[in-house]
């Protein structure tokens, strides 16, 4: 990929319909937003349950078509055709939500990594195209891949099959990542582990992130810039710290106050156990 691409989404706007009976209605769930991802960066895009977030990660993926609004990679409207669509995911992937739903349980870890190789890279031998696979097991910490490539999903941790959906995202030899709360899943003892996966992969293959999450902290601390979303509006955005440390949006400083503050992390545990010994 080169150092200077881009990803790009230029006034986003997405409606639903809603029928109920006779009656319809607009859901207005993105409104005219806009950023650029560049190649080594990340952007954390913020924001609780039903502000948009996932729909403007469904409409960066072609999952759904934008009501407004264009989608450039590298400075260039996407086409809509099939093949224009296929172009345009060998260089953008995903890394969904729910590590237990995006794979197949029916296949092996190989089967896997090895579809997307074959289908961006028909030119491959099956030699090379298992080479591959094993070399982006080894990538995402999974070793000796040669352990992993012949399970299946229901064989493998939460996380393992996380660092599995990571790898797959990397098959086509995607330059960028769409990483949809990717961590929050999985258990809390696991989650740094495969975020510090992805801030490794980011710097070693200079990928450009969306890291979408509703967890502020890890924004900041794995984002270069943080947008924040309120009801498909962007509210704030800016460099991570100078969001965090003085947000200006009254929404922005409402989702900081909502989480919890790690001073008091041992006061409220020593309160559970209190009350634990109680009952």
């Amino acid at each position: 990929m080169n150092e200077t691409s881009t990803l790009e989404a230029r006034n986003l706007v997405k409606d639903f319909t809603l029928r109920s009976g006779f009656r319809t209605h607009t859901l207005h769930a993105v409104k005219d937003v806009s950023f650029t991802i560049a190649a080594g960066r990340t952007l954390a895009l913020v924001g609780e349950s039903g502000s948009g977030k996932s729909t403007i990660a469904r409409m960066l993926m072609k999952l759904e078509s934008p009501t407004g609004g264009q989608i450039l990679l590298d400075g260039h409207r996407t086409g809509t055709r099939s093949k224009d669509i296929a172009a345009y995911r060998s260089q953008v992937q995903m890394v969904f939500q729910d590590p237990f739903a995006s794979l197949n349980p029916f296949h092996t870890i190989g089967h896997h990594l090895e579809r997307p190789i074959r289908i961006h890279r028909p030119q491959l031998s099956a030699a090379a195209v298992r080479e591959r696979a094993i070399e982006l097991l080894e990538r995402v910490r999974l070793t000796p891949a040669e352990s992993y490539i012949d399970r299946r999903p229901h064989e493998l941790s939460g996380g393992q099959r996380q660092r599995v959906a990571i790898a797959r995202a990397l098959a086509p030899g995607a330059g960028f990542i769409v990483a949809d709360e990717p961590v929050s899943m999985l258990d809390v003892s696991i989650r740094l582990g495969v975020l510090n996966l992805l801030a490794d992969l980011q710097r070693e293959e200079n990928l450009g992130v969306l890291y979408i999450t509703h967890d502020l902290a890890t924004a900041r601390h794995f984002s270069d810039e943080i947008m924040v979303l309120y009801r498909g509006d962007v509210v704030e955005r800016g460099p991570a710290d100078d969001v965090i440390l003085n947000p200006q949006h009254e929404y922005t400083r409402t989702l900081l106050g909502a989480a919890p503050e790690p001073d008091n992390l041992g006061r409220l545990r020593d309160e559970v156990r209190r009350e634990l010994r109680s009952v």
